[in-house]
C-alpha cells in the first residue's frame, strides 16, 4: 500500500500553531519522522486557508522540502494556495483534491493540466457526500468528463470514493467496498486513495488503530492503491510495507469467507477477525465489539 502521511495538518494542536507562526522546527521534525517511518508521500493540509493561504502554502512547501525529498500532496480548498504550492514544489506533487463541484472543476482542474501533476478525484458534488455506489460513480464520471475536455489522461487521477465513520453509517463503509470493485470497469488505468482514518472517527482512541489497519488491508485487497494514514501507527505501517503478512493473509481469508479456527489464533489475531466481520457488516458495530 502506497502511504500518504496525514499529520502535517493545520488542525493539529502542534502543527497548526507552527504553521501560523512560521515556526519550521515542529514541521520539519514531523516530515523527517514520517519519512523515516516509511511514508511514501506527505500530505500538507491547510484546510480552507481563507486568509493568506497562498503565502502559507508556499512557506510550508519550502519548509518541508528543506529536509526531505518525499513527494508532497498539497491539500487545501483554496485554489490560489494550491497554485502557490505547486509553483515552488520541487518534489513530486499530488494535487489534493478536485471534486465534481462545478467551481472545483473550473478553477482547480486546470491547475493539474498547467503544472502537469496527478490529482485526487474526490467523489463529492454540490449535493454533498454520495449516498451510495451509484452516486459515487456519477461524481467520478463528471470529473472524468471535465478532465477529458482538458486532455488530462485518466491515468493522472487518484480516485477517492470517500471513507465515512463506521460508528455513523455502516452502509457507507460497505458502499466504498462495492465502489472499489466497480472502479476498474469505470477507469481501468486510474489510481485510488482515501482518507483512511475517517473510518474510525468517533470510536475510542484505543480502538482506532485496529479499525484503520483492518480497513486498509480490506481496501487494498479490493484494489485500493494508496491511503492517507497515521504514519505514527507502527502496526499499520508495518502491514502497509508487507512486514506482517500473517495478519494481512488472515484478513483476506475472512473476506473470502474461508473458515477460521479461532482457537488457533493469538488474541490479537482474534481481534482482527472480529474487526473484519464488523467492517463487512456481518457483526453489529459497538464500542465493545472486541469484547463480544
Amino acid at each position: 500500500m502506497f502511504t500518504i502521511a496525514e499529520s502535517i495538518n493545520i488542525m493539529s494542536k502542534t502543527i497548526g500553531p507552527a504553521i501560523r507562526s512560521r515556526d519550521p522546527k515542529p514541521i520539519q521534525k514531523m516530515a523527517i519522522e514520517q519519512t523515516e517511518a516509511g511514508a511514501n508521500m506527505l500530505d500538507l493540509n491547510l484546510g480552507p486557508a481563507r486568509k493568506a493561504g497562498d503565502e502559507m502554502m508556499e512557506w510550508l512547501v519550502k519548509t518541508v522540502q528543506e529536509v526531505v525529498k518525499t513527494p508532497l500532496s498539497l491539500d487545501t480548498m483554496n485554489a490560489a494556495a494550491l497554485e502557490a504550492g505547486l509553483k515552488v514544489c520541487k518534489n513530486e506533487a499530488l494535487l489534493n483534491s478536485i471534486s465534481a463541484q462545478p467551481e472545483s472543476l473550473s478553477v482547480k482542474l486546470p491547475l493539474a493540466k498547467k503544472y502537469d501533476v496527478d490529482f485526487v478525484a474526490l467523489t463529492l458534488s454540490d449535493e454533498g457526500i454520495p449516498r451510495d455506489v451509484n452516486e459515487r460513480a456519477v461524481c467520478l464520471v463528471n470529473i472524468m468528463t471535465a478532465a477529458a475536455e482538458l486532455d488530462i489522461p485518466t491515468s493522472r487521477m487518484w480516485v477517492d470514493g470517500i471513507v465515512l465513520p463506521i460508528s455513523v453509517d455502516l452502509g457507507q463503509v460497505l458502499s466504498l467496498q462495492e465502489f472499489m470493485i466497480m472502479l476498474p470497469d469505470i477507469i481501468p488505468d486510474c489510481k485510488s486513495t482515501c482518507g483512511l482514518s475517517n473510518v474510525s472517527n468517533g470510536t475510542p482512541a484505543e480502538l482506532r488503530g485496529i479499525i484503520n489497519t483492518t480497513y486498509m488491508v480490506m481496501l487494498e485487497k479490493l484494489g485500493m492503491y494508496s491511503a492517507i494514514v497515521d504514519a505514527y501507527d507502527t502496526e499499520l505501517m508495518d502491514i502497509a510495507q508487507g512486514k506482517n503478512t500473517a495478519i494481512k493473509e488472515l484478513i483476506c481469508k475472512v473476506m473470502d469467507g474461508e473458515s477460521v479456527d479461532m482457537n488457533s489464533l493469538s488474541p490479537r489475531e482474534v481481534e482482527y477477525v472480529k474487526t473484519v466481520k464488523v467492517l463487512l457488516g456481518e457483526s453489529l458495530y459497538s464500542h465493545s465489539w472486541l469484547e463480544i
